[in-house]
């Protein structure tokens, strides 16, 4: 299937002088969605890195990570706000404010909606709460396309289409997109683009996140330590790095960056399940979240991790604003 883009309503050409050349555009771009749309992967795609944290579980992403995608003629910022949820908890409506107050805040949003399932519930309550944010462009982006037929892939396009009319929402354009099989990723940005506000570049050239290196740190940190635990401590584990220390002596050619963590569950009998038998899982998750830090940080790493209890800190306020939320 070739590059296809369902256009609802065109961006304004930008109106510049003849003589001061083309315009240059700068803004922020979110990716909203149910959890699984495809939404972090997206970002890593257009970025091109590795920036938000993947995962096959819903809320993960607790941080604002943002990637950068640079071209001459523009600067995409995109912000990867949690997802929208019902509450249960305290940590679950201060992530619901947040992303309230980032939507909001936003030059155009991204509304990812996954090919390969009808719209349900939860994509109605994210619309809803879309359409009560006037003024923000709103973009429908159908993810993994991949995953269908043509057929399949049209009627979706018309069901996202009615759901605009029903509720109100213009979408700015309507793109599916597939960003494991890098399909119409560049024509995504091509789309987002003309919708940010004129301005000159926000960020340096070479940077690809502005999320610091200790949350990222820590979120890698995190999401080894969720890989096959994820359905008996599902949000329970919180990282807080302590610290990050080049080690002293070392020759210029050979650095070491010492990392010492802390990962925090709510209750002591989580504590086996994280550390496993002999200390086995918890060397796993050293050992893989090592490789990806020393990828995102270039460096050799030396990384020391401890287990801790805090006590029901998602519920905790206290807890929450130490553990960084």
């Amino acid at each position: 299937m070739g590059a296809m883009s369902v256009r609802i309503q065109s961006p304004e050409p930008s109106e510049t002088p003849e003589s001061s050349g083309p315009v240059h555009r700068a803004g922020f771009a979110c990716f909203v969605g149910r959890p699984n749309a495809g939404k972090s992967t997206l970002t890593n795609a257009l970025v091109g890195q590795k920036v938000a944290i993947t995962s096959n579980r819903p809320q993960t992403t607790r941080h604002t990570v943002r990637g950068i995608v640079h071209r001459p003629e523009a600067q995409l910022i995109l912000v990867d706000t949690p997802g929208l949820h019902k509450p249960r908890t305290l940590l679950g409506e201060r992530l619901n404010d947040v992303v309230r107050t980032t939507w909001a805040e936003v030059d155009v949003i991204g509304f990812c909606l996954p090919a390969d399932q009808k719209i349900g519930p939860g994509d109605r309550f994210i619309a809803k709460e879309l359409a009560g944010i006037r003024k923000t462009p709103k973009v429908a982006i159908v993810t993994k396309t991949d995953l269908v037929d043509p057929k399949a892939l049209a009627e979706q396009l018309i069901a996202i289409d009615q759901l605009g009319k029903e509720l109100g929402i213009e979408w700015a354009e309507i793109v599916p997109v597939s960003a494991v099989g890098d399909q119409q990723v560049n024509l995504l940005a091509d789309l987002l683009i003309p919708l940010l506000p004129e301005g000159p570049a926000l960020y340096p050239e070479g940077d690809l996140t502005d999320e610091p290196e200790q949350v990222m740190v820590a979120e890698l940190i995190r999401e080894a330590a969720l890989e096959g635990v994820r359905d008996e401590l599902p949000h329970s584990i919180a990282v807080v790095v302590e610290e990050m220390l080049p080690r002293e002596d070392r020759p210029a050619d050979k650095p070491l960056l010492d990392i010492h963590a802390n990962l925090y569950i709510e209750r002591p009998s989580q504590k086996g399940i994280i550390i496993g038998p002999k200390g086995k899982r918890l060397k796993e998750v050293g050992i893989r979240s090592r490789k990806h830090i020393e990828a995102l940080l270039g460096t050799p790493v030396f990384l020391d991790l401890h287990v801790k209890v805090a006590k029901d800190w998602q519920r905790d306020p206290k807890q929450l604003r130490r553990l960084g939320f």
